[in-house]
């Protein structure tokens, strides 16, 4: 590859990651269709966008935590606590009482995931694609009505609205490759999680479900391809810093009107796509 090309690709990666990683959403719907309008193929574009993901997510997520933006520092550290809880408490009380609430739901997002995923494969192989893609923009798209139109509102948490939103997200991206951050992001507001901790959750949710998808195309691709992905990391951690600060200067209202607006903007975007030959 040129290296004026590799040097362009990670300039798209870095403008892709600012927009996702202020945002909560947005690296791959912007950096996938403009890689494939400059020729390469999916096989070449999808593990190379995921590893980067990967990568930018686990690092975005853990500096948005340093920020403040997001709090996910367990209760203890020391192993002979921890060993102490689990004892008295068991695996899951433990889990529960040890681990703080915005490291536990980017967890259980992750989680989530897998059956998720799983649902999307067995359900796109018997609907048409158009009616599919028009579902997702559908979901997107009202999402995006509610998040704007219940702005000023406050939401008291709910555990079953994220697992809910889990299943939801990720079903959404084993079906069609992207949508997972519109739908986490604004999902998460609506479920009563603080404006600006939904952006860190996010991108380390979407980090640990797509080393999901890079062990897959590993596994079941001959000769994977990931010469993308060395441009598409560069780019896109040299990002992460400035996006972080970002979310950390702006106003939380002001945060969530952008997300809405966004979330509608990218549901009208594949609605169109539906109706374009």
């Amino acid at each position: 590859m040129p290296l004026s090309s590799g040097i362009l690709i990670a300039v798209i990666a870095f403008f892709s990651e600012f927009v996702d990683s202020s945002l909560g959403m947005g690296y791959g719907t912007i950096l996938t269709p403009v890689l494939l309008l400059m020729g390469y193929s999916p096989l070449e574009i999808v593990p190379s966008v995921l590893l980067s993901e990967f990568a930018t997510g686990v690092v975005a997520g853990f500096t948005h935590h340093r920020m403040g933006n997001v709090d996910f520092t367990p209760r203890s550290t020391n192993v002979v606590v921890i060993a102490r809880r689990i004892r008295e408490l068991g695996y899951v009380k433990s889990f529960t009482h040890g681990v703080p609430r915005h490291l536990k739901i980017a967890l259980l997002l992750a989680l989530c995931s897998i059956v998720g995923t799983i649902g999307a494969v067995l359900l796109a192989v018997r609907l048409p694609k158009n009616i599919m893609v028009m579902i997702i923009g559908l979901i997107i798209f009202s999402m995006g009505l509610v998040i704007f139109f219940t702005r000023n509102k406050e939401y008291p948490f709910s555990w079953k609205k994220i697992t809910g939103l889990g299943l939801l997200a990720s079903f959404n991206k084993g079906l069609s490759g992207g949508g997972y951050g519109p739908i986490v992001t604004g999902g998460q507001l609506l479920a009563g999680v603080e404006t600006k901790s939904t952006i860190g959750i996010t991108s380390l949710a979407e980090g640990l479900t797509c080393l999901t998808g890079v062990i897959m195309y590993w596994i079941t691709v001959p000769h994977v391809s990931f010469t993308l992905a060395p441009y598409n990391v560069t780019g896109a951690l040299l990002s992460v810093p400035f996006a972080v600060l970002a979310v950390k200067k702006i106003n939380e209202r002001k945060l969530k009107v952008v997300i809405g607006v966004v979330t509608l903007l990218l549901g009208l975007l594949t609605l169109t796509k539906t109706l374009s030959p």
